[in-house]
């Protein structure tokens, strides 16, 4: 039981703090404390408190006035830790007790005896001897070796004498044992002959047996390598079949396509060529070339002397206007005032009349020449 305060504490502020617990009666404790094992301690589940979360533990200033807590119940929380812990080491102690091997459980008519297997024997009592002894040492003496250790000797010796011929007699009684030794000998041996025996017939039946068996296996396999060739010449035959029946198949729809194809085209072709021949598409090479090379050739060239024709007309129509304006120029400036002089400068524009004839004639010859060089234009 832990000790709490009661709910009804209420410290001033100045007085120090206290602390009481209400009264409450001692258990009854056992006078000797009782023999468990290890296994009994595993059972007893262990609680382990840490005062850094313990509730119960004041914090901070103890002048202030706290609350105590409720109720000192362990917590839902509390219970189901502690039952998974009881849990836990149940299920560990049960694979300690699977995996630790035991001793095999005694035969029908004996039991087992607890012995000791040191190499001294000792009394084996619950009551443990206590002896008291002092012992005063000289001063300045060396320690002394420290002797081996005998157990104390417990028990009586008890020694019994036996003569010569007393207990038995070995000739007679070593006539059964040997008897029994010579006879479980001889069985044996002949249990060994017998077994070599059997052993030899069996591995006789187990040759003639995998002789059978490798024949009936070599059997099979040809019955099989056969019923195998023939499904495949079977298989074979019946692939030649079905793709001589694909030829026959193409070959008459071939037939019939060239037949339908002829029919159709017969009255298709003469058609077609006279389409193209309407469409100009079959022509005299020889027109062709006449048409599409000299013809262009002849109109570009009738062309170019058309336009010299045009240019040379066009320049002596130029020449033309220029004498016959400069002819009005001259007669329409006035007479001069010297009358004296005027006939002697009549005969002057009789002589600037076949001067200007000239300039005609001049600006006629380069037309002629023009003209005598497009002559064998035109006779090409």
């Amino acid at each position: 039981m832990v000790p709490t305060r009661a709910p009804e504490l209420s410290v001033p502020a100045d007085l120090p703090y206290s602390f009481y617990s209400q009264p409450r009666s001692l258990g009854s404790r056992p006078k000797y404390r009782e023999q468990s094992n290890a296994a009994e301690k595993e059972k007893v589940p262990v609680h382990y408190c840490n005062i850094m979360i313990d509730p119960r533990v004041v914090r901070g200033n103890v002048l202030s006035v706290r609350h105590p807590p409720q109720s000192t119940e362990p917590s839902t929380l509390e219970v189901k830790r502690q039952r998974r812990a009881q849990k836990q080491g149940l299920a560990r102690r049960l694979t300690q007790e699977q995996i630790r091997t035991g001793t095999p459980e005694p035969v029908e008519g004996r039991e087992h005896v607890y012995v000791q297997t040191e190499l001294y024997l000792e009394e084996i009592s619950d009551h443990i001897i206590e002896v008291d002894e002092e012992c005063q040492t000289d001063e300045f003496l060396d320690r002394p070796p420290t002797p081996l250790f005998i157990p104390a000797k417990t028990g009586k010796d008890v020694a019994t004498q036996i003569e010569e011929g007393e207990l038995f007699d070995f000739d007679i009684e070593v006539k059964p044992i040997l008897e029994v030794l010579v006879g479980k000998t001889v069985e044996q041996a002949l249990l060994e002959v017998m077994e070599e025996e059997e052993l030899a017939q069996l591995w006789s039946h187990q040759r003639a047996f995998a002789e059978l068996r490798n024949a009936e296996f070599a059997e099979l396999q040809r019955l099989e390598e056969q019923d195998r060739r023939i499904r495949e010449e079977k298989e074979r035959r019946r692939l030649e079949h079905l793709e001589k029946l694909r030829k026959q198949k193409e070959t008459a729809e071939k037939i019939a396509a060239r037949a339908f194809a002829q029919r159709y085209l017969a009255d298709l072709i003469p058609s077609v060529f006279n389409n193209l021949h309407e469409s100009g598409f079959f022509y005299d090479p020889i027109e062709r070339d006449i048409e599409t090379e000299f013809l262009p050739w002849l109109m570009s060239e009738v062309e170019k002397t058309l336009q010299k024709k045009v240019l040379g007309r066009t320049m002596l129509d130029s020449l033309i206007r220029m004498v016959v304006e400069k002819r009005l120029d001259e007669f329409s400036r006035p007479p001069p005032s010297d009358q004296t002089e005027a006939p002697a400068e009549e005969p002057r524009e009789t002589d600037a009349a076949p001067q200007v004839s000239g300039e005609a004639d001049a600006a006629d010859q380069p037309v002629e020449e023009k003209e005598e060089t497009d002559q064998p234009v035109d006779e090409e």
